[in-house]
């Protein structure tokens, strides 16, 4: 077999968000937006960067970035980051524009009420100010408002609206490289659900592995969206982390097949990653399950042995936490199987 293709790696939004400012302070200070520019990265990297819609006007500048998320399905590929600047009173100030979101809940790296523009980005940008200060023999005192036409739409398709960042997107990245079907991010996101849970000061959360169980789950409970984490295929990674930074009940939810894989002792719940043991669900059944096809057809035949899944993935997940744990196991059209 020939190797695979190496997948192609793209840039973050913090990453095109510092080359549009680089480009509008050079507008600014200069006269003229240039048509690309080169910023270094947090871990020295110099990448160029094309720069399109540059404008300058009585006392400021525009300039934008076409994200390139690489190979990354990233929802934000191909969305336009654009920064304008302006003078400041004093020092680099930060502002959401059109598409980026406003932190509005306690437990992110942001205070409430700043914009959505995270830590490793600020450095950037504030990096991005200063030398482009040397340059042009100017006081570093900027205002840096980042927009992204769109955002609050795309926004709608991540996780911002449960961490409680309201109006867009936010700009992200710690690196200024998006390594493509990164799982450490989507592990970030879940760490960052919990935060923001635990500072909210919620006692119950939910893991779930997909969208089905969320719903029945958060009906189940009745919980408000920022309890429930996108778990997804990654309980270990939730649980792991909920050991280190506790909260006082947990609730897991997902498929009857991603279950069966946790009860099994899995910890990543993806395809790819983990099958069920028909055999072993045949030793819990007390019949041969072999030939079934699927969990849901050994269920099917044996429908006590859902409850058995419910018991023995809250045995196992019980063993890396300690919380008031409940397990749910649906079916494909959300209907409850068994309740651990």
């Amino acid at each position: 077999m020939s190797e695979p293709k190496p997948l192609r790696r793209g840039w973050t939004t913090g990453a095109c968000a510092t080359a549009a400012c680089r480009a509008a302070l050079d507008g600014l200070w200069g006269g003229a937006v240039p048509g690309a520019v080169t910023i270094r990265l947090p871990r020295g990297e110099m990448p160029g960067f094309e720069i399109v819609g540059g404008l300058v006007g009585e006392g400021w500048a525009e300039a934008g970035v076409i994200k390139d998320a690489g190979d990354d399905p990233d929802v934000t590929h191909g969305a336009e980051i654009r920064v304008r600047v302006t003078a400041s009173d004093g020092g680099i100030v930060f502002h959401a524009g059109e598409g980026v979101g406003t932190v509005t809940k306690p437990g992110l790296p942001l205070a409430v009420g700043e914009p959505a523009i995270n830590p490793v980005p600020r450095a950037m940008l504030d990096e991005a100010v200063a030398e482009a200060a040397i340059a042009h023999g100017r006081s570093p005192d900027v205002a840096i408002t980042v927009s992204i036409p769109g955002g609050a739409e795309i926004a709608q398709r991540t996780w911002n609206p449960r961490l409680g960042i309201e109006g867009g997107l936010s700009i992200l990245g710690t690196t200024g490289v998006v390594r493509p079907f990164s799982c450490a991010a989507w592990i970030a996101s879940i760490h960052r659900g919990v935060d923001v849970a635990r500072a909210s000061g919620l006692t119950h959360v939910a893991g779930c592995t997909g969208a089905t169980s969320e719903r029945v789950v958060q009906a189940l409970h009745g919980l408000p969206d920022h309890a429930m984490l996108d778990m997804g295929d990654f309980a270990g990674g939730m649980l792991k982390y909920l050991r280190k930074h506790p909260v006082a009940r947990v609730t897991v939810g997902g498929g009857v097949g991603k279950l069966a894989k946790l009860a099994q002792g899995a910890m990543d719940l993806h395809s790819a990653r983990s099958q069920v043991d028909l055999r072993g669900l045949s030793d819990w059944a007390g019949q041969d399950l072999t030939g079934c096809n699927t969990t849901l057809e050994a269920v099917t035949r044996v429908p006590a042995l859902a409850q058995r899944i419910a018991e023995e993935a809250r045995r196992r997940a019980g063993a890396l936490i300690e919380a008031e744990l409940d397990v749910v196991v649906i079916d494909r059209a959300g209907n409850v199987l068994a309740h651990a």
